[in-house]
């Protein structure tokens, strides 16, 4: 099984910016690269269920992002290295959370069509 790893997180200001990467390690032959699957962000806050954050196709050619994150998140992709990216600008408290990159076959905003799921990095945004 493919295992992802996210970093980048911690505690930032309001207005700041972070930038999460997951990378995918364990077997490299291609059925064990990030290059074959759709990639997803999700975040869950506490006391409150996962939530999709953004999706991008395995060739990164098509994304879709939430509406809470739109216009301030981007989530892009470095097949060739093998890490899925999620730019965070403009960051609000109500972003806090802890932030989980998922590998699946198709882009979804529906954490049950990801079956590969990093352990997560938490990201804190102080007002």
């Amino acid at each position: 099984q493919m295992h992802l790893v996210e970093s980048g997180g911690g505690l930032v200001q309001a207005g700041g910016s972070l930038r999460l990467s997951c990378a995918a390690s364990g077997r490299t032959f291609s059925a064990y690269t990030i290059s074959a699957y759709a990639m997803g962000w999700f975040r869950q806050a506490p006391g409150k269920e996962r939530e999709f954050v953004a999706t991008i196709s395995w060739s990164g050619s098509s994304t879709y992002h939430a509406h809470s994150v739109k216009g301030r998140f981007t989530i892009s992709r470095d097949n060739a290295n093998n890490t899925l990216f999620l730019q965070m600008t403009s960051l609000k408290p109500e972003d806090t959370a802890v932030y989980y990159c998922a590998a699946g076959p198709r882009t979804s905003w529906s954490e049950t069509d990801y079956d590969n799921w990093g352990q997560g990095t938490q990201v804190t945004v102080s007002s």
